[in-house]
């Protein structure tokens, strides 16, 4: 679809949901409205971050550039990425309800997957105050380094839509986050090695949560050949939805200064991921087709 029709059909979907949502109360009890309604600001946000543009004020400008017939409100940049920043709880609750939509939590297969989040270069990381006491050293196996910041854990549907994510510092145990960010779900959960623990396995069947990982080399595998395979094949969504956050929504990459804002900026990534996924299933396209989504 166009660009405009894009953005007409989105403020649309995140009007009603967030009307729906919230029982039609407004999202702040005290203090004056903002020109712009939040449903335009979150509209505002999930359209830039699908067309790649990553903060908040270069889709301000892109919006004043461009779009102003559509949001004659549009006041300065700093009210919006203020305002912005305010939805963040909403944004996530947005997030759950879109996935809700697509039945994401019914699906009984589900994988899991971190990814790297460093907040600077690994030589300025000694003398870097931002995040201080928050981030912390870790080490990316897939990249063969460490870097200083936080890890993005992530959970998604067989259909590769994002049910579960938690943000922790790098040097936090990712055995330790599984429990936290799977409490929604229900079936067998695929992860890599770096998800076994005998202890986590019992944990997670007692809420029907099965947990199937690679073995390793000392391990026995009573596994058919055929059915690993099967798994691997399956396991490898979970890559594909992280290379599209990575590279398309630059989820990787820490560009606040606080985690309120951070928080803000990953909610409304996985919210525009979300969205894009939403759109290309009730046009019948391939649900990660989202480079094809809009012209």
């Amino acid at each position: 679809m166009d660009i405009e029709d894009l953005i007409i059909t989105v403020f649309c979907r995140i009007d009603d949901t967030l009307k729906a949502i919230s029982g039609g109360k407004p999202a702040r009890a005290r203090g004056p409205a903002p020109h712009l309604n939040d449903a335009e600001v979150i509209t505002m946000e999930i359209i830039g971050e699908t067309l790649g543009i990553d903060c908040e004020k270069h889709i301000w400008s892109y919006f004043d550039g461009y779009w102003r017939g559509l949001f004659p409100a549009l006041g300065n940049r700093t009210s919006f990425v203020r305002q912005a920043a305010n939805l963040c709880y909403w944004k996530q609750r947005l997030l759950i309800a879109l996935a809700e939509l697509l039945e994401a939590f019914r699906d009984d297969v589900h994988m899991i997957d971190g990814f790297p989040m460093p907040v600077c270069g690994f030589q300025r990381a000694h003398f870097a105050n931002v995040f201080k006491g928050a981030a912390a050293y870790g080490h990316c196996a897939s990249k063969g380094e460490t870097y200083y910041g936080f890890k993005g854990h992530l959970v998604i549907s067989s259909a590769g839509v994002v049910s579960g994510f938690q943000l922790a510092a790098a040097n936090v145990d990712e055995r330790d986050i599984v429990p936290e960010i799977t409490g929604a779900i229900t079936g067998v959960l695929l992860g890599d090695k770096g998800y076994i623990r005998p202890e986590l396995d019992v944990e997670l069947a007692r809420r029907d949560l099965y947990l199937e990982t690679p073995v390793r080399s000392n391990m026995a595998e009573l596994r058919s050949e055929r059915y690993l395979k099967l798994l691997g094949k399956t396991r490898r969504l979970v890559e594909t939805v992280i290379g599209q956050l990575s590279e398309r929504f630059h989820i990787e990459k820490v560009r606040a200064r606080d985690l309120w804002h951070l928080s803000s900026r990953l909610a409304r990534k996985l919210l525009a991921h979300t969205m894009s996924v939403l759109l290309n299933c009730q046009r019948g396209a391939s649900p990660l087709h989202i480079e094809g989504l809009a012209w």
